[in-house]
């Protein structure tokens, strides 16, 4: 199977709209002024897949000075599966297998980058998206799964892995890590914490309290903010008048837009910020400027607000085509490895299908369970209603 970003169409035309003034004109001169607006970031592959030499990436270049052709490949390898299993929870839920699916395609570089400069005793505190991360931290993707089909809480031990169960409330895992990091600061403990979250997030008043908690008592947490530049239909303009990166300014810590689209960047800026957290340098802010090439979530349609034109400028710059085009440049690898990934992506792909389909479905009345901890006479007329809802579909079926 050939993994591909999800195709879009044309916007809608406004309805009533005057000549010249369409839904599609409006997005596409949206998207003109967004390029144009482009930032500067540390970047250290550009899109064709050359390295960048520059005395501005100096700092962070360090970072990945000994990366080796093998580790290379490795971050290939990590960035191919995790699209692959993202492409299969896809068509899962579409087969309503799975409730929801929230996925990354566009953002592996990010997670796979920043999930790779991690140690084994930092803690890892994610949103419900970052499952290039869960994938660098050991956890099965199976266990990603049963949450959104509905059959668990999460379907994983957070100690196991120094990752935290996905967290649905926008921007609260951020608080947890802050207190986190608090803690193993008191501890004297030679580890960091890592918190992600996206655009969106970065507008809630739990991200601004983190910051300022984290700020004031020198935390070691790394904040991790994947800029796709969509709040599912809103665009990061509509959210802030300044670049993410720089609100971290405001609360006295630092903070560096990356190329989230650079697997190679984010390695090394994610290391530099983990270091200054391990040495006791307090917080950094990583804006990782990225795109989500797909949907927000599968129950969201982006083709009524982005146009075809940014979603193809950002195709061009894909990560793992980044990467690949960086290998084969450089003579690290072969087609043989290629051949070999496919089959391995192959094999990944049936496997999940058959762990989820394997899986049992979920309780339809566990949603009346622990509402209220001695019952409650509104609950249970609902339940009871379900339930005849539910009997309903057994009468047409002729009592099957």
């Amino acid at each position: 199977m050939t993994v591909e970003s999800t195709a879009a169409r044309k916007p809608r035309r406004s309805a009533g709209g005057k000549a010249g003034a369409t839904g599609t004109e409006r997005t596409t001169t949206r998207t003109t002024a967004r390029k144009s607006a482009e930032p500067e970031l540390v970047q250290l592959l550009t899109p064709e897949g050359k390295r960048v030499k520059s005395s501005r990436n100096a700092e962070y270049a360090k970072y990945v000075a000994d990366v080796t052709p093998e580790d290379l490949r490795g971050l290939y390898r990590d960035m191919v599966l995790t699209r692959r299993f993202d492409a299969e929870a896809t068509a899962l839920q579409r087969q309503g297998e799975l409730g929801l699916w929230a996925s990354l395609l566009g953002q592996e570089a990010a997670q796979i980058g920043s999930g790779r400069a991690t140690r084994e005793d930092d803690y890892v505190f994610p949103t419900y998206r970052e499952h290039g991360v869960a994938w660098c931290r050991g956890v099965d993707p199976t266990n990603l799964l049963g949450m959104f089909r509905g059959v668990n809480n999460g379907g994983w031990d957070p100690n196991s892995n120094n990752f935290h169960l996905y967290t649905i409330v926008i921007g609260s895992q951020t608080l947890h890590a802050t207190g986190y990091a608090m803690g193993i600061a008191k501890d004297g403990a030679d580890s960091a914490v890592i918190a992600y979250f996206g655009d969106g997030a970065s507008s809630q008043g739990d991200v601004a309290e983190s910051f300022t908690f984290s700020a004031v008592y020198n935390a070691p947490v790394v904040f991790f903010c994947q800029n796709n530049q969509w709040a599912i239909s809103e665009p990061t303009e509509k959210q802030t008048r300044v670049p993410l990166y720089q609100r971290a300014q405001g609360y006295g810590f630092p903070g560096v837009r990356v190329d989230g689209n650079d697997v190679l960047a984010c390695l090394a800026v994610t290391k530099w910020a983990l270091e200054r957290a391990r040495n006791g340098e307090g917080p950094t802010l990583v804006e990782a400027y990225t795109y989500r090439m797909g949907a927000h979530t599968t129950s969201d349609d982006p083709t009524k607000y982005r146009a075809d034109e940014e979603r193809e400028a950002w195709e061009a710059k894909d990560p793992i085509l980044r990467l690949r085009r960086h290998l084969e440049a450089s003579n690290h690898t072969d087609e043989g490895f290629f051949a070999e990934l496919e089959a391995e992506s192959e094999a990944l792909g049936r496997r999940v299908r058959e762990a989820v389909r394997a899986m049992p479905d979920p309780d339809h009345f566990a949603i009346f369970e622990n509402v209220y901890a001695d019952g409650h006479a509104l609950v249970d007329e609902e339940r009871a209603q379900f339930a005849a809802y539910q009997a309903s579909f057994a009468d047409e079926d002729g009592g099957k």
